[in-house]
């Protein structure tokens, strides 16, 4: 009998290594997805814009409309391709910088053009007040600014630290993500603009509210307060029967009363972040400067 041992070898290499590399295109695509919605809700913007100025207000909602359904389609895309690629263990740093990048264009400019656009530029002139319209629409220009800058900084924290560290830790056993995602953020300002059909805003003191609302989404993105990432939920492992119904319920309802049902979604998940850093802070004032939870990671 030989002393070595027959190994077995592999009689297609050369096919696996080709299918390997393939499926880094997988989670790419629902990269460029996210991008092609991105852009697709800038043009529907733009063509809003175009159709307000020509007095044409129904075409133009429907358009305002249809650019927050994009980002919304781009947000279930951006979930998809990181997902995707965890799955498939597919991946890589041109991955990561591609996804930053669409996120900017995508979560970042577009939104907060469709916001400006929709929230100040076309309000109405004042006859009393001139000057109230050009005041309320570059303070537009100011929030959608810090609403692009803080969206950018975020992705540029996400992707220099390995680990970062929420302020206010939660359960070991789940995942944050430290800061407002900017999926979320303009996830946030598009289910506004989708509850209401698209219609621009018309009256000149709702517009403070609305540069609020940016405003405070913008800080949300660049805080270290902590946001579940939903990143422990293993589509791998096994799951009740009642898990499914749940998800079905949802996607029946979202498909049914989307206005509301996006916008309650929207605002719960931006007032999560808020009220776990308030309760953190109550139970740290109660119990004392003794106080720790355990740290955790994104």
């Amino acid at each position: 009998m030989p002393d070595q041992q027959h190994r077995w070898e592999d009689p297609f290499p050369e096919k696996k290594r080709r299918l390997r590399k393939g499926m880094y295109i997988l989670p790419s695509i629902f990269t460029a997805a996210n991008i092609g919605a991105g852009y697709y809700a800038i043009t529907q913007t733009l063509q809003g814009l175009s159709q307000s100025l020509q007095s044409n207000l129904t075409e133009s909602s429907r358009h305002f409309d249809l650019a927050a359904l994009a980002i919304g389609v781009a947000v279930v895309a951006d979930g998809l391709d990181g997902r995707i690629a965890r799955l498939t263990n597919t991946t890589s740093d041109f991955g990561r910088e591609f996804d930053s990048l669409a996120d900017v264009i995508t979560f970042g400019l577009a939104p907060a053009l469709l916001a400006w656009v929709w929230g100040f530029r076309l309000l109405p002139d004042d006859a009393s007040y001139p000057e109230l319209h050009i005041r309320l629409v570059q303070l537009g220009v100011i929030a959608t600014f810090i609403f692009l800058v803080a969206g950018a900084s975020r992705l540029a924290r996400f992707n220099i630290q390995a680990n970062p560290q929420p302020s206010n830790p939660g359960k070991p056993d789940r995942k944050y993500f430290v800061g407002m995602p900017i999926p979320a953020g303009a996830g946030v300002l598009a289910s506004v603009v989708h509850f209401r059909s698209g219609q621009p805003l018309t009256t000149w003191w709702v517009a403070p509210v609305w540069f609020f609302l940016i405003v405070v989404v913008a800080l949300l993105m660049v805080s270290t307060w902590r946001f579940y990432s939903f990143k422990d939920l293993n589509l791998r492992n096994r799951h009740r029967f009642q898990t499914l119904i749940l998800v079905c319920g949802v996607v029946a309802l979202i498909w049914f009363f989307s206005q509301y049902v996006l916008l309650i979604i929207g605002i719960s998940y931006m007032s999560s972040g808020i009220l776990t850093r308030f309760l953190y802070i109550l139970r740290r004032r109660r119990v004392g400067p003794a106080y720790k939870e355990l740290p955790e990671t994104r």
